[in-house]
């Protein structure tokens, strides 16, 4: 049996803080009601607790390089466990919605320093030769989190509490905790220039308002001025980042990257095929109770087999790589999403579930395919010198991204059932949103045909 080295052990460390932060997104999902009841408050108030997580990951993913720069990956890593488990315990103990709040928003600012620096330190210590086996094995928990999290939080707070969905972080953090301290080095930047505070204040408001305006979108909250409203002070605030940085020396979100052909492919072909992967969690769950007349915890149990497919293709991912390259297999598995949602959309009543859970299944498989590809393409041609801005702005803008899918599937949803006059979004109103969102994702096609026949090869061992 090969040891296990301590690149790969630090891969899975950073692995089990992945699984928390994804997990604790959307844990939350299927609990509402049961807090709503608990603090004595109505359901539609509690969707708090999921919008101030978002606040604090989307306000601090951008600083995360510049800050393990400063203070050391191992220091800020250490830091960011010890407050999303102590914020986690306090979550627990809340009697107020005001106070489940604001530790849901400093529980966020730990999960967004726990992602990115953690990708920083596999990446600053893995050989360029073994980062397609690492990254693939390391991202899974990416996929696993999301899908997971509503399955999880539905049978915790059916058969415990939902005070114990925040009790579960903290073996986890605890074990995550005394393997940083033991394991992880403490790398930082002998000289880094000053923090770019403005740029924080820009970029991580702008990315909040933004992430909040689809949250409030995709549960139809909010009303339909007031997130307008939200989206065109979130671009704006954005966009005034984009005129800060180019006045800047050391911009805590560096669009000069873009410059690096394979990370801005990454960038662009990724954010297509995560629109697809954000809107799946939104839509596929009620599409089946609507289609299919499952409860939420069967439809819960069926949206899980995708993760499935998943761990299922991972230990394929590096010699699909090594065999045909990132070019050929990112090109040939961009037009998975659309070919898998179009046969979603056509989904009938009375229509075997094995046929879905077939669909799914596969989906999981070319989703772990694709971004295992795009998480580790992005870094092939970034210099050492340049790993915690590269992580930080790809982090970024994987959130940005994933908001955007949910967005657009709401929005879909909400314009569909509108022109056809129904009182709720019926069956063919899903479809049509899976169609769309499908067909997004095909933009991923001619990006990945953008990248070089010999991109990546000295990761994934291709000389074709």
């Amino acid at each position: 049996m090969p040891s296990i080295t301590r690149p790969h052990l630090i891969a899975l460390i950073v692995a089990s803080m992945f699984f928390m932060e994804q997990l604790d997104g959307t844990i939350l999902a299927t609990a509402l009601p049961s807090i709503a009841h608990s603090l004595n408050v109505d359901t539609v108030s509690t969707s708090v607790a999921l919008t101030s997580y978002i606040i604090g990951l989307a306000i601090f993913i951008p600083a995360s390089g510049a800050l393990a720069d400063r203070l050391g990956s191992r220091t800020v890593l250490t830091g960011a466990i010890i407050m999303f488990v102590t914020c986690s315990v306090l979550c627990a103990s809340a009697t107020s919605l005001i106070f489940l709040a604001c530790m849901r928003t400093l529980q966020g600012i730990g999960g967004a320093l726990m992602v990115p620096v953690g990708r920083l330190v596999v990446l600053r210590g893995t050989a360029r030769e073994d980062l397609v086996r690492t990254m693939t094995w390391m991202m899974l928990p990416a996929t696993l989190g999301p899908l997971m999290g509503p399955v999880v939080g539905g049978f915790i707070t059916t058969y415990l509490s939902w005070r114990w969905n925040f009790y579960l972080n903290i073996p986890v953090g605890l074990v995550g905790l005394l393997l940083t301290r033991r394991f992880i080095p403490n790398v930082r930047t002998p000289n880094p220039p000053p923090f770019d505070l403005r740029g924080m204040i820009l970029a991580g408001g702008g990315l909040a308002i933004l992430s909040i305006a689809a949250e409030l979108f995709s549960h139809g909250e909010g009303g339909g001025m007031l997130v307008l409203g939200m989206l065109v002070g979130g671009s704006s605030l954005m966009g005034l980042y984009g005129l800060h940085a180019g006045r800047t020396d050391a911009p805590l979100l560096d669009f000069s990257l873009f410059r690096v052909p394979t990370f801005a492919i990454s960038v662009v072909g990724g954010a297509a095929s995560r629109v697809a992967v954000g809107s799946l969690p939104f839509l596929f769950p009620t599409f089946l109770q609507i289609g299919a007349g499952l409860n939420a915890a069967q439809s819960g149990a069926i949206t899980f087999i995708a993760p499935l497919g998943a761990i299922a293709m991972r230990p394929f991912v590096p010699a699909t790589l090594a065999r045909w390259g990132f070019r050929r297999v990112l090109m040939a598995n961009g037009f998975s999403a659309a070919i898998l949602f179009a046969l979603i959309a056509g989904f009938q009543k009375g229509q075997p579930l094995w046929t879905l859970s077939l669909i799914l299944f596969v989906a999981g498989m070319a989703q772990a395919t694709q971004f295992s590809a795009y998480n580790t393409i992005a870094y092939a041609d970034i210099s050492k010198q340049r790993m915690s801005a590269a992580t930080s702005l790809y982090s970024t803008l994987q959130q940005l991204m994933l908001s955007v899918g949910i967005c657009t599937a709401a929005g879909t949803l909400t314009l569909t059932h509108i022109l056809r006059q129904h009182a709720t979004p019926t069956l063919h109103d899903f479809s049509t949103a899976f169609l769309v969102t499908g067909t997004i994702s095909m933009l991923a096609v001619p990006a990945a045909a953008c990248l070089s026949p010999q991109a990546g090869a000295c990761m994934s061992g291709n000389k074709s």
